[in-house]
C-alpha cells in the first residue's frame, strides 16, 4: 500500500524545508509532524531528543509514511544514526528515514571560495560535532567554525522575526562568530528555523558572505535519491496533497504555518 512522505521537525522549522520538498516533487503526498509541544529540542539531552524523534519517526511510520524526513538538525545530529541503525531493523527493512545534515555536508566545499565556513546552529547541533565530522570527511581543507545559537529558534516559534530584540540575538551571534575567523566567506544555517530570520543576518554581515539555507539543497537530494531508489519511490502516493499535524495546539500551528507555506493550512493535533 502507498502512502505519503512523512516530514519530521521539532517545531514550525521544517517547514522550510517542507516548502521546498513540495516545490521539487509536486505530484507527491506529504504529511507534516511538528512536535510544537516539546520544542524546541536544541538545548535537550541526547537521550532526550532521541526519545522524542524514535516516538515521531514512528508514529509517522504507523500513519502510513513509508519514508520520512528529519527535517530537524538537532535530531538528525543526536538521534537519526541510532534509529537507522537499530531502530529500523525492528519496524522493517522496507522503511527509511533520512536526514538534513547528510545533503549539505556533500555541498558545502562547493559552496565556500576561500574553504572558511561557519556554521549557525542550536546548541545541540554544535555539542555533537557532527558537520564538522561529515564536513572532515567530504571536504578535509574546508576550516569551520560553529556557533550555537539557543535563542534563535524561541524568536521563530514565537514569530519575532524582526525587531531591536531579534536584532540584537542575530548580531550576538554573528559578531561573535566573526571574531572568531574574519575570513568566512559563507555561513550555513544548520537549523531548519533560521531560514526564517535570514532577512535580518543578511542586514548584519558583509554583502560578500554567502548565506546557505537547506531547504532546496535536501529537496534536490531527495529527488535525485528517489530517482537512485525506485523501489522506495514505488512505494509513495501521489496525489498531490500535504496534511498537517502538530503536537501543540492546531490554531496558533495553522497561524504561522500559513505564513511559512505561503497559504493556508489546517493541522490536526496528535498526541506521540
Amino acid at each position: 500500500m502507498k502512502g505519503p512522505i512523512g516530514v519530521f521537525d521539532s517545531g514550525f522549522g521544517g517547514l522550510t524545508v517542507l516548502r521546498e520538498l513540495t516545490k521539487s516533487l509536486p505530484s507527491n503526498d506529504f504529511l507534516y509532524l511538528g512536535d510544537n509541544a516539546n520544542a524546541p529540542y536544541g538545548t535537550r539531552s541526547f537521550d532526550s531528543v532521541y526519545s522524542l524523534t524514535k516516538k515521531a519517526v514512528k508514529f509517522l511510520f504507523d500513519y502510513g509514511c513509508p519514508l520520512v524526513i528529519v527535517a530537524c538538525n538537532t535530531a538528525s545530529a543526536k538521534a537519526l544514526r541510532t534509529i537507522q541503525q537499530q531502530d529500523l531493523i525492528d519496524w522493517g527493512e522496507d522503511k527509511r528515514v533520512l536526514g538534513v545534515l547528510r545533503p549539505i555536508t556533500e555541498k558545502a566545499g562547493e559552496l565556500t571560495p576561500s574553504g572558511n565556513i561557519g556554521l549557525l546552529a542550536t546548541p545541540g547541533t554544535v555539542r555533537s560535532d557532527s558537520y564538522k565530522i561529515e564536513i572532515a570527511k567530504f571536504w578535509p581543507k574546508v576550516n569551520l567554525v560553529q556557533k550555537s545559537c539557543p535563542m534563535w529558534v524561541p524568536l521563530v516559534e514565537n514569530w519575532e522575526l524582526s525587531g531591536p530584540g531579534t536584532t540584537f540575538f542575530v548580531r550576538k551571534y554573528l559578531d561573535e562568530l566573526q571574531k572568531e575567523n574574519p575570513a568566512i566567506d559563507t555561513l550555513l544555517l544548520g537549523c531548519t528555523h533560521f531560514p526564517l530570520l535570514k532577512d535580518v543576518i543578511r542586514k548584519e554581515v558583509d554583502k560578500h558572505i554567502t548565506i546557505v539555507s537547506q531547504g532546496n539543497i535536501v529537496a534536490n537530494s531527495l529527488v535525485d535519491y528517489l530517482r537512485r531508489r525506485t523501489e522506495i519511490d514505488q512505494k509513495l502516493s501521489n496525489g498531490g496533497n500535504v496534511q498537517y499535524l502538530t503536537t501543540d495546539s492546531s490554531l496558533y500551528f495553522d497561524k504561522i504555518g500559513s505564513r511559512i507555506v505561503g497559504n493556508a493550512i489546517r493541522s490536526k493535533t496528535v498526541f506521540l
